[in-house]
């Protein structure tokens, strides 16, 4: 019997040993730093990890030869709702979200997942979900159970009464049969928002995600005003850090994204109506700028009542001049789309957009690359190519350089050295 233990053993540990390796070719690649591109591509994966750009191929490595592509780092997208679906109408969706069972929603959030990983974006930041389906799904995924891309999630966004990120406002009293609170994310002092945050940790939030301001689609409020008091939000983003947790705010006013850069928040999302000064602000702390440009692909297919729709034609008519000033002003941006409220797995049309707005198209790829890893707090793992990074690789066809719109083409696609897309596999 123990002879018998002891082979078996040997047997497992030598199968274990037995490291998947590839090489993965193509005609140029952007290692997610420079801005030119290298030619040829070429990139050695053994195991989970890049050993090496160039070189020699180890013993029974697997080739990929992509020929006319590029190589470059798995997308990241800093700003998604994988747990949430796209839905143009509006009301409709809101009786959706009290009829779907929780199981329900669950198997179509892993759906959700697919279509971004499928999209090249094998990182998000999940910024707000309900019923702790954001947990469950980034559980899933990074136990091998649905393929996705790999997340960080925030739980429930935390907000004021009657604010954007009361999930109640709009609702007749006692539907809910209890009033919302920091449970919910809902929070009215600084100590309610310190046990928001902690309460939110406890249950698995990756990130802190907090609302500063009003919101295009929440229907008790305006867009651009402030929604949480100074010192509550330095309370929230307090508590966030010293719990080695990053912060995030819903900003679209100025005031509010000023009350949350003063706290010391890591990025303002939308940021649509900020002024000059708040973008100073941001450029002298280091506050990243994630503008969500993809949600007018969205808003522009949707049914809104009539206040809703007010607010979305102007922040949608906002967004490109507030880019081109963040651009001037050397504020530091990173790629999010607030995917579901365009249709999950076009997250790439936000390359596309800030390349619009005057982004050259090398910088445009660094937003979801290098830059968003460094807002996650990822750069030492994801980001860029490089030896010793994770093997999150896609491939575009032709140079994206020349075309950014090549990033909606993705034909490749490597999440930690597993091969999960190659369109070119059947030409090979």
């Amino acid at each position: 019997m123990y002879r018998s233990w002891v082979c078996l053993f040997l047997v497992v540990s030598s199968l274990s040993a037995q490291t998947n390796a590839y090489v993965l070719k193509a005609a140029r690649l952007f290692d997610g730093r420079s801005d030119r591109l290298v030619e040829p591509g070429l990139v050695i994966i053994v195991g989970n990890r890049i050993e090496a750009l160039g070189g020699a191929a180890p013993a029974n490595a697997t080739v990929i030869d992509l020929g006319d592509a590029t190589l470059l780092p798995g997308f990241i997208d800093a700003h998604t709702h994988l747990t949430s679906d796209f839905d143009p109408d509006y009301n409709g969706a809101r009786l959706k979200g009290f009829s779907r069972t929780v199981a329900e929603s669950a198997i179509r959030a892993s759906v959700n997942a697919r279509k971004t990983l499928l999209a090249g974006f094998t990182t998000v930041r999940d910024l707000g979900s309900q019923d702790f389906l954001d947990v469950g799904l980034r559980n899933a995924i990074n136990a091998g159970v649905v393929p996705g891309p790999r997340m960080l999630v925030a739980v429930h966004a935390l907000g004021a009464t009657g604010g954007h990120c009361d999930d109640s406002a709009g609702l007749r009293f006692g539907l809910l049969h209890h009033e919302t609170g920091p449970e919910d994310g809902v929070i009215n002092s600084p100590d309610q928002a310190r046990y928001a945050v902690r309460f939110n940790i406890k249950y698995g939030a990756d990130v802190v995600k907090t609302c500063a301001t009003g919101g295009v689609l929440s229907t008790t409020d305006d867009v651009d005003v402030p929604q949480l008091t100074q010192a509550e939000l330095d309370a929230i983003v307090s508590e966030a850090h010293e719990l080695r947790r990053k912060s995030a705010a819903h900003a679209h006013g100025a005031e509010g994204a000023k009350r949350a850069i003063r706290a010391g928040i890591d990025s303002i999302e939308h940021g649509t109506f900020l002024d000059d000064e708040a973008m100073r602000m941001m450029r002298e702390h280091g506050t990243y700028l994630v503008p969500t440009l993809a949600t007018r692909s969205g808003l522009a297919e949707s049914k809104f009542p009539p206040r809703v729709k007010q607010k979305a034609d102007l922040a949608v008519k906002a967004q490109d001049g507030m880019v081109r000033r963040a651009l001037q002003m050397g504020v530091k941006i990173a790629l999010g789309t607030d995917a579901a409220v365009y249709p999950h797995g076009n997250n790439a049309l936000e390359f596309v957009l800030m390349a619009a707005d005057g982004m050259p198209p090398a910088q445009s790829l660094r937003t979801g690359t290098s830059s968003a890893a460094e807002l996650l707090g990822l750069a030492d793992k994801i980001g860029t190519l490089e030896p010793g990074k994770l093997a999150d690789i896609v491939a575009v066809p032709g140079d994206p350089l020349q075309d950014i719109r090549a990033t909606q083409s993705v034909l490749f696609v490597m999440k930690e050295g597993v091969v999960y897309r190659n369109d070119r596999a059947q030409k090979q």
